[in-house]
């Protein structure tokens, strides 16, 4: 049987980048970055557990994306706002890559991502080892 999920972040964007973002659109420079913050904080969610990290997102929260650790070779992230959110970029084994962006504690959010993914290599190997002994 399999073990339970185990919730490490479920919600949305930072708040903080809505609201900088909003006072940016105070001015006619700002508006076009206004919209997108209001878009992210109305539509995007993040869901990330020990199996997987799913987002949900596009016109009207429809566009649903699942990437499992093993799905996942490399992930970037830079920090915004002063370091109290930023964006992270997962780069998955096919090149493609899926953007996150203004995840709030990224420092917190990228450990646990960078942990999760040593642990599923670990357990991708161990199975490997198992179940190739023979087939040299």
């Amino acid at each position: 049987m399999r073990g339970t999920e185990e919730i490490f972040y479920e919600g949305g964007p930072a708040k903080a980048d809505l609201v900088i973002n909003l006072l940016l659109g105070l001015t006619l420079i700002g508006i076009p970055f206004a919209l997108g913050a209001i878009v992210r904080a109305i539509w995007l969610r993040f869901f990330i557990s020990n199996r997987r990290v799913s987002i949900t997102g596009g016109w009207l929260g429809k566009d649903r994306t699942d990437i499992a650790y093993s799905q996942i070779k490399e992930v970037r992230s830079v920090s915004r706002g002063f370091g109290a959110w930023g964006d992270m970029v997962l780069v998955l084994l096919d090149g493609s890559t899926l953007e996150m962006r203004s995840v709030p504690n990224y420092r917190d959010v990228e450990a646990y991502l960078i942990r999760s993914l040593a642990n599923a290599k670990a357990k991708s190997k161990t199975f490997d080892e198992k179940y190739t002994q023979g087939f040299s």
